[in-house]
């Protein structure tokens, strides 16, 4: 009974969207180790979040006006205590949804999946397009 109700609050709670402020990653993180194991480049379609686990697939939609992007979570931030965002978009992703130079905008997050969460990689792989497809390919977008 307690993991049926703690599964259905789970579900209820994650499938809910939740809204935020996102920003982009600046250059300085450019080739650098995230969080996840990943290295970081600006063109892939990821996110940081501290919210949800490595490998979340999440709807990131502006508010303004309503262009969205699909992106994987690959890291963690100093950002929501420090500044008060919710995420933090690769360039590339932030790219697809408003102009860099707004440097910050309000958000809508949806989780569309939660089916390859993980851990940690090891040895500083590279976050791949065929990855990016593995983790999108099924979903109704």
């Amino acid at each position: 009974m307690k993991k049926s109700f703690f599964t259905a609050f789970f579900m209820l709670f994650f499938s809910c969207n939740l809204f935020g402020t996102a920003s982009w990653y600046g250059k300085s993180f450019e080739g650098k180790t995230t969080a996840s194991g990943y290295v970081y480049t600006a063109n892939q379609l990821v996110c940081a979040s501290n919210d949800y686990p490595f490998g979340t697939v999440l709807k990131v939609t502006n508010k303004r006006n309503k262009k969205s992007v699909i992106v994987i979570v690959l890291d963690r931030g100093s950002f929501k205590m420090k500044y008060g965002r919710k995420i933090d978009l690769s360039k590339a992703a932030f790219a697809k949804i408003a102009k860099l130079g707004e440097g910050l905008i309000d958000v809508t997050l949806e989780v569309l999946s939660d089916q390859h969460n993980f851990k940690y990689k090891h040895g500083n792989p590279e976050f791949t397009e065929e990855e990016y497809i593995k983790y999108v390919s099924g979903l109704n977008i």
